[in-house]
């Protein structure tokens, strides 16, 4: 007890609040095959690997898939959940389709700079044929015979014109058949000159500057895309004292052997070993010849090469090179590395023994991806290299298959002629990055109307906060039971992406919750302008501000950390940044709200004095030629000027799209005009049928008539029944009417004449 009798005082117990079934981030994990709780291996680093492109050709939209998919997912961990991610991806820059599409395009081309006269090229071309016969014979790859079939459709039409040029004897067209008869049959001509001549080839730099120069249009097409660059670029022929040295420990384990200067991986001896399972991801793959061949390499395949392995299932770690051939010097002899060592060993030198992510194509699961396991935990001595394998979906066009491989591609840049790079991202991030994807008119339909969706959303906002106080007192408004509402589902909605975040990143959910979040918001809008118009509010009264704000920004958070939107603006999508980095909207709005604000006084005198002609004038300056400054006007009854800046393209495309409806109305109103003209005409021409004539001609039906047209007897001369002859004289008094009628309309008309 205190001085005075006082009893102290104490802070009574808190109580920590109880989270009830908070979602924490699973990711679907190849290796299970299933959603597991994600937990890296160092607190919030994330170790990351992630299979690049082969550059012997140009990126397509196949790559583009996983390559996106990717980059969001590397957005989301890091930008959203806030892990530190390392990110490490490879070049392959030196393999067998590197190295035979190097030495096709030198044979090619030196072929082509030695100017062959038109018959030489056409015997070359026939020789070229009897390949590609006996490939469309012998392949059992549907895909794949699809190819050779197109192929040989288009060389066979080049060859008929070539053929024709021929029999005219014009030296010019001859000329243009053959340059279009090499064009055409490249792929077979490149073929089969590497055939004959691939075994010459000595001058190794063809080897480097085909890959050097598809890299570089690698990197163009991955900024096109707004693609955050790696933390660390690795490429195979930067690492040949590594994978030399990875090998040899390898063997020095006992999981690989030489055999003629070449070194396998033993399949069986690391299956049979305690602690290691060969192919983990795909274990039902196991023994599939077609697909390790594959995984080997076209140049890898001969039968003296097959001949040296233990087993078919063992595949190549380092290479014996061949003639015409890059080589590097190694214990083993001159060679090169296999396909699948480069990755394992790149990333075991960048990351080291255990990744907590490896990501790639759904078609490198089996063997590419089970072999580098097989190979990192063989060279490591455990079974856990990588925690969480993530494989991105397949890509189709129009429901068929792409592949660089099967010439069926769009290239990124072709892609990006058609779409900008957000509709690109768009397009990934409303499905799932896992699950197979097609690549289509219809889809990408969606994603215009997704964007289109959100852009009028912010363009309205900012329409809403240019229009209301910015500061003190009047910024502040109550909030009453629409904002209160607005504000419970906003916050549902948050929660709601965070949840579709933490199943698997499961985007395609997440844009669903941000598209009903601004349809609830235009909802409110739309409330609370029509309030206003029927309790003449103030401005400040019509929408929250802050609410509004809170929104936007929220939702740009978001697609800011998808990757869809680049700049640094509060919220919306960028309009009309100059190379001086100055906002364009902060620059011209103010003059245009003063138009905008002058336009509406001339446009309410122009009403109040009946001049038709200015309110036309108004008309035509929001309609036609705002619209090509990238400027739109929205006029609404009795509230001010709505101004939206759009990109000109979007305007100009809307206002076509809006001519032609108004075209397709005028042309119904027409239609509608007409068949109601006939329908006038065709009751016309009945009324002016006489009575006594109506039935007087269907002598297909009746054979005989009374005195008044009305027919007694059926066709066979039979009578009619009582019910049959009631309906027709029913007919012919109602015909009656109409005639007497028209003869009375037609009495007047001549009367009024």
């Amino acid at each position: 007890m205190a001085d005075g009798g006082k009893i102290k005082r104490m802070q009574p117990k808190w109580n920590p609040p109880e989270a009830d079934n908070v979602p924490k981030l699973k990711l679907y994990n190849s290796l299970t095959r299933q959603k597991e709780p994600f937990v890296p291996l160092r607190g919030k680093q994330v170790l990351w690997y992630s299979c690049g492109p082969t550059v012997y050709d140009a990126s397509h939209m196949g790559h583009a898939r996983s390559y996106i998919s990717f980059d969001i997912l590397r957005r989301v961990l890091s930008d959203y959940f806030g892990y530190d991610v390392v990110y490490c991806m490879n070049i392959t820059d030196i393999d067998d389709k590197i190295i035979k599409r190097a030495r096709q395009n030198y044979f090619y081309e030196e072929y082509v700079k030695k100017q062959p006269n038109a018959e030489t090229v056409l015997q070359d071309v026939y020789k070229c044929l009897e390949s590609l016969k006996t490939k469309l014979t012998t392949e059992t790859d549907v895909d794949k015979k699809a190819m050779y079939e197109r192929l040989h459709v288009k060389v066979m039409n080049a060859i008929e014109k070539m053929v024709q040029a021929k029999s005219i004897g014009e030296v010019k067209v001859i000329e243009t058949a053959c340059q279009e008869l090499q064009t055409e049959a490249k792929d077979i001509l490149s073929d089969w000159l590497d055939g004959l001549h691939g075994s010459q080839v000595t001058d190794n730099s063809i080897f480097f500057s085909l890959p050097r120069h598809f890299e570089e249009l690698y990197h163009e097409d991955m900024q096109a895309l707004n693609i955050l660059p790696a933390d660390v670029l690795t490429r195979v022929t930067e690492y040949m004292p590594e994978v030399i040295h990875y090998v040899q420990k390898i063997i020095d384990n006992g999981f690989a052997y030489e055999s003629n200067g070449s070194v396998y991986f033993d399949t069986i001896r690391f299956s049979q070993s305690e602690g290691h399972y060969y192919a983990k991801l795909v274990p039902e793959a196991f023994g599939d010849s077609k697909a390790l061949q594959e995984g080997e390499g076209d140049l890898s395949l001969s039968e003296d090469r097959l001949s040296e392995k233990r087993s078919q299932n063992d595949f190549a770690l380092w290479k014996k090179s061949k003639p015409g051939e890059p080589a590097w010097d190694s214990v083993w002899g001159k060679g090169r590395p296999g396909w699948h060592i480069e990755c394992s060993v790149m990333a075991s030198e960048v990351l080291g023994g255990s990744l907590d992510i490896h990501t790639g194509g759904f078609d490198l699961k089996f063997p590419h991806h089970d072999n580098e396991l097989a190979q990192a935990e063989a060279y490591f001595g455990n079974d856990h290299w990588v925690r969480y394998f993530l494989h991105s979906g397949h890509l189709t066009i129009d429901g068929c298959k792409m592949s660089k491989s099967l010439k069926n591609f769009i290239s990124i840049k072709d892609a990006l002629k058609k779409h900008s790079s957000r509709q690109l991202r768009f397009m990934f991030l409303l499905h799932s990055w896992k699950d197979t994807l097609d690549y289509s008119s219809d889809t990408m339909e969606i994603v215009t109307t997704y964007e289109k969706t959100f852009n009028e959303f912010f363009l309205t906002v900012k329409d809403i906060l240019r229009n209301t106080p910015s500061s003190g007192v009047e910024s502040f408004s109550k909030w009453n039971p629409e904002e209160l509402e607005l504000n419970r589902k906003f916050v549902e909605r948050q929660e709601g992406v965070h949840k579709c975040l933490c199943d698997s990143v499961d985007t395609k959910s997440t844009m669903a919750e941000l598209r009903d979040l601004v349809s609830l918001s235009n909802t409110y809008i739309s409330t609370m302008r029509s309030k206003k118009q029927t309790q003449a509010q103030t401005q400040t009264q019509a929408h929250n501000r802050q609410l509004l704000t809170n929104i936007a920004i929220y939702i740009t958070r978001i697609l800011k950390i998808f990757g869809a939107i680049e700049t640094a603006d509060s919220f919306g999508f960028p309009v009309g940044q100059t190379s001086d980095n100055i906002n364009l909207e902060d620059t011209v709005l103010p003059y245009l709200s003063a138009f905008a604000d002058f336009r509406d006084k001339v446009r309410t005198v122009a009403r109040q004095q009946k001049v038709k002609d200015i309110l036309d004038m108004c008309d035509e300056v929001r309609d036609d030629i705002l619209p090509n400054l990238g400027v739109r006007l929205e006029d609404h009854e009795g509230q001010q000027t709505v101004i939206k800046l759009v990109d000109k393209e979007t305007l100009l495309k809307e206002r076509q799209e809006k001519m032609w409806m108004e075209e397709q109305k005028q042309q119904e109103r027409e239609q509608k005009r007409l068949e109601k003209e006939q329908e006038r005409e065709a009751k016309e021409a009945q009324m002016r049928i006489p009575p006594k004539e109506l039935f007087i001609h269907q002598t297909d039906k009746y054979s005989t008539f009374d005195d008044k047209g009305i027919p007694t007897h059926d066709v066979k001369g039979e009578e009619l029944a009582k019910s049959a002859r009631k309906k027709l004289v029913k007919q012919h008094e109602l015909q009656h009417k109409k005639h007497n009628e028209y003869l009375k309309g037609l009495e007047a008309k001549n009367k009024a004449q």
